[in-house]
Parts: structure tokens; C-alpha cells; sequence
């Protein structure tokens, strides 16, 4: 996947690492009541008709039927009539073109694209420290952007742009200590770790009581990674651990292994019974899965269209040196050369083997979050993670379990049970308010009418305006617009 660049903000943007007790987002004064909506509270299967949700600085105050809860004088109403209000979604892996050769100044509209989509929760998956001081601009309300959760910059063995680089246990113990102490929230790994390397890693991370996440390198694999407890990124290196005892390669698809065509063959060896118990391992170790289905199925197996990629309000968002560099990479990988190797059924067994491994791991009481990768391959922020809960309801999960991997699955994840990710009196007013039934069509959650960002309100026209403001500063705006 692309490498990230570091940010470098403007100064107004500097400031010290924020503490994982500290605010994340912004909290409205005032109050607001959203009136006679379809609230899907997200917990358990209930659904409640004709109901009012009362906020008060920045609080859900009060949650009842439409007849029977007061709103307070003065209030802004907000009508719900034949509208269904969900908690406020949660990207649980997403990058900014800001962290490359975009200008600092943009990071703040490209956290309004978020926002404009439903996003009002996001974890950053390479950090530097000036993420922070971009929390810190969310919390005091002077950028309208999603709480934030920062990862460390990626541990590799080799270098790359925004890296740790760690050869040995001592280079890790070390690199862990300071990535703990500057206030990141979690260590990101990513390639060419060793196993002693890693080993470290998880030990020094368990002392400092940080939490490991992100890929699984070859010389580490998926049962070191489970029995670590390691949050795994785009279910790397499962293609490895479900092939057949029976297959003459041992190394398959997994992440950029996907590029290398004789590696390809390897999925005509899968073994079924591998995968229910690779998945079932999984949902034991109670690791949390971050698939990332929509960019590596779309990017590697489905394909798109040069019409479908530039009809999407996505292109609109890409600068033009990343429209190019991806037409480019694409244009490689879907060559006629590779095509007598990356034929049609095995692209079908990469898409089915990854959707079966979501399904059987969820199947099996596994978690499960959303993540989109974006702005990964054609797939801005927000419009991505729509995208990725249809990705999930396709590999079998129902429009309620894919809602509960954005929402409920998330806070459960980061800690915020009691704070966020449910409707609910006492939790933060995070909400998004959509014209159809999400419930019916998990394509649904695209119609948003409305977000309230920590009870501050936020109509269509507005969410637009945020989507047209980030377009003008990355690239031409040859569409815009709210539907993935």
C-alpha cells in the first residue's frame, strides 16, 4: 500500500502529545431535538418507531416516544418523519493525502470529508506527532472532524516513508518505550519484522500497556499473531495459513504478496477445513479483524472501469500526482500478460476466500471492525467505509452485523462503551440521520440527511459544502457529491 509522508502542519496545528484520557472531539452547547425519527439504537435488535432524541450539550439527553419526551424551549427541532437515526460511524483504519505531498493545510477539510459522510470517529493508521495537534484542534471545535485515535509510525525493518526502522529486540524495546511515552495510541506494524523483532514488540508493548495492530509479516504469521493478541490488518497472511498440506508453495496473496503473479496458482490449493479453523483460532484469541474488503477485492480481483472510477465523487478528491500514479499502477497490474495467470475463477477464490474467512470468523464469535484504507486506490475517506459495509453484507453478514462493525464493535475496540458508538441517554451526541432504512439496504447508510457531531448539526446542504471545500484544495472537482 502507499506509503505515508509525515505531516508537517502549520504552526497553529503544533501541539504536545494528547494523553488517552484526553478529549477527542468537540462537545456543542446548547440543545437539540430530532423528532418523530426510526432510532436504531444498536443495541441488540431493537428499533424504535416514532421517537424523539433530545441532545443537550452535546449529550443525548433523553430518548423516548415521540408523544411523551419534552423538548426543552428553545431547542433546535429537527424532523425525523420517515427518517432512521443511527449512531455516528467509525473508520477504524484511514490515512490523509496530507500525510504526502499535499499541503498541511488541507488535513482539516479532508476530516470534513469524513464528517460529511458519517464519519465521526477515525483511527489514523501511520502517525507523526502533528496528528495530535490535530486532536487537539477537534476537541476545542475549531476543525469540525471525527474523534481521533492515532497509531503509532509504522515499525518496519526496513525504511519507508514514516517509519521506525527495527532490526533488533533492543532497536524495538526502545522504539515501543517512546512511541507508548509520546502518547500514540497504539504500535503499527507493517514489513520485514522478524520474529525475534516481534517478540520484543509484544513484550515491551504488554510492559508499557500499549496495543500491538496492523500487518502480520511472513516470518511472523497469523498463529504468532493470534496467540499475541495482535489486532490484524486486511487479514494478512490467511491466505498463507489455509493452504493445503497437499500445495507446492508455501508463500500466496496475502497484502503485496497479490502483486507477484507465481504466486497466484496458490489459490487453487485452499483447503476449506484450514479456513473454518483458522477462523475459529481467531474468534478464540478474541483478536479483533480489520478486513479491509473493498479496496483488495475492488483493487486486485473485481476491477473497475475507468467510467466507474471517474464517475465516483472520489475522483474528485484525488490530486492529480495520486489519479495518475494509481491509473498507472493499475494499468500494470491489469495487463494482458497477467491476465493468463490472474484468470477469472481465481480472481473469484480471492474475493470468496476473504469473504468466507469474515463470515467464518464472525460466524464463529469473532469481532470484526470496519476499515476502509483510504484513501487507498480510487477510495476516498468516508465514501470508502460505505463501500466497506457493503462489502461485508456481501460476504454474508447482515446489514445490522455490518452497522454493529462501524458502531458498537468500534467502541467496544478503543474503550468507549459507556461514551460513544449506541444511542443512548448519557453518550455523546455522535448521530447520523438517513432518508431510508439501513437496516433494509446497508446501502442506505449513503442517503444521510444530516449529522450531529458531538450535538453540533450538521444538514446536507452543509455536509456538501465540507465535501466541496476539501475537493477545491486537492484536485478539480469534476464531481461532487454524498453518494458512494
Amino acid at each position: 500500500m502507499r506509503s505515508r509522508l509525515p505531516l508537517l502542519l502549520a504552526p497553529v496545528l503544533l501541539a504536545s502529545p494528547a494523553s488517552a484520557q484526553e478529549a477527542r472531539g468537540h462537545f456543542a452547547s446548547g440543545s437539540l431535538a430530532i423528532t418523530h425519527v426510526t432510532v436504531i439504537p444498536m443495541r441488540g435488535d431493537t428499533v424504535m418507531r416514532d421517537a424523539t432524541v433530545v441532545v443537550r450539550d452535546g449529550r443525548i439527553a433523553a430518548l423516548g416516544p415521540a408523544g411523551g419526551t419534552t423538548v426543552p424551549a428553545g431547542a433546535r427541532r429537527i424532523d425525523g418523519r420517515g427518517r432512521y437515526l443511527i449512531p455516528g460511524l467509525a473508520d477504524m483504519h484511514v490515512h490523509l493525502y496530507a500525510d504526502g505531498g499535499v499541503p498541511d493545510s488541507v488535513a482539516p477539510y479532508e476530516l470534513g470529508v469524513m464528517v460529511a459522510n458519517g464519519v465521526t470517529t477515525a483511527r489514523i493508521m501511520s502517525g507523526t506527532p502533528e496528528h495530535f495537534g490535530l486532536r487537539k484542534e477537534v476537541a476545542a471545535g475549531r476543525i469540525r472532524g471525527p474523534q481521533l485515535w492515532i497509531a503509532s509510525p509504522q515499525f518496519a525493518g526496513k525504511k519507508y516513508e514514516n517509519t521506525r526502522v527495527v532490526t533488533s529486540a533492543d532497536d524495538a524495546r526502545v522504539a515501543v518505550r517512546q512511541a507508548a511515552d509520546s502518547g500514540y495510541d497504539f504500535i503499527k506494524l507493517t514489513l520485514h519484522i522478524s520474529r525475534p523483532v516481534y517478540d520484543a514488540i509484544v513484550d515491551e508493548a504488554r510492559r508499557a500497556g500499549i496495543r500491538v495492530v496492523g500487518h502480520v509479516d511472513p516470518q511472523v504469521g497469523v498463529a504468532r499473531a493470534l496467540e499475541a493478541g495482535q489486532q490484524i490488518e486486511h487479514l494478512d497472511n490467511y491466505f498463507e495459513a489455509v493452504l493445503a498440506d497437499s500445495a507446492p508453495m508455501r508463500e500466496s496473496v496475502s497484502g503485496g504478496l497479490v502483486y507477484r503473479l507465481q504466486n497466484w496458482p496458490s489459490l487453487d490449493y485452499v483447503d476449506a477445513a484450514k479456513l473454518a479453523a483458522v477462523a475459529g483460532a481467531t474468534a478464540r484469541a478474541r483478536v479483533w479483524s480489520v478486513p479491509t474488503l473493498v479496496v483488495f477485492n475492488q483493487a486486485f480481483a473485481i476491477g473497475l472501469t475507468d467510467e466507474e472510477i471517474r464517475s465516483r465523487p472520489d475522483w474528485a478528491l484525488m490530486p492529480a500526482d495520486q489519479r495518475e500514479l494509481y491509473l498507472r499502477t493499475r494499468a500494470r497490474y491489469w495487463s494482458q500478460d497477467n491476465a493468463a495467470v490472474r484468470t477469472e475463477t481465481r480472481r473469484q477464490a480471492y474475493v470468496n476466500v476473504r469473504n468466507a474467512l469474515v463470515k467464518a470468523i464472525h460466524d464463529s464469535g469473532g469481532r470484526i471492525l470496519a476499515g476502509s484504507d483510504t484513501p487507498e486506490w480510487f477510495h476516498a475517506y468516508g465514501f470508502g467505509l460505505h463501500r466497506e459495509l457493503q462489502e461485508l453484507v456481501r460476504a454474508g453478514l447482515t446489514p445490522r452485523q455490518a452497522l454493529e462493525t462501524a458502531t458498537l464493535n468500534a467502541a467496544d475496540f478503543l474503550g468507549g462503551p459507556r461514551d460513544w458508538g449506541t444511542i443512548e441517554p448519557g453518550k455523546r451526541a455522535d448521530l447520523v440521520l438517513l432518508d431510508a432504512d439501513p437496516l433494509a439496504d446497508i446501502r442506505h447508510t449513503t442517503r444521510i440527511a444530516g449529522v450531529a457531531l458531538g450535538g453540533t448539526w450538521l444538514d446536507r446542504a452543509e455536509l456538501e459544502r465540507m465535501i466541496r471545500a476539501a475537493a477545491q484544495r486537492l484536485g478539480p472537482a469534476d464531481r461532487v457529491g454524498l453518494s458512494p
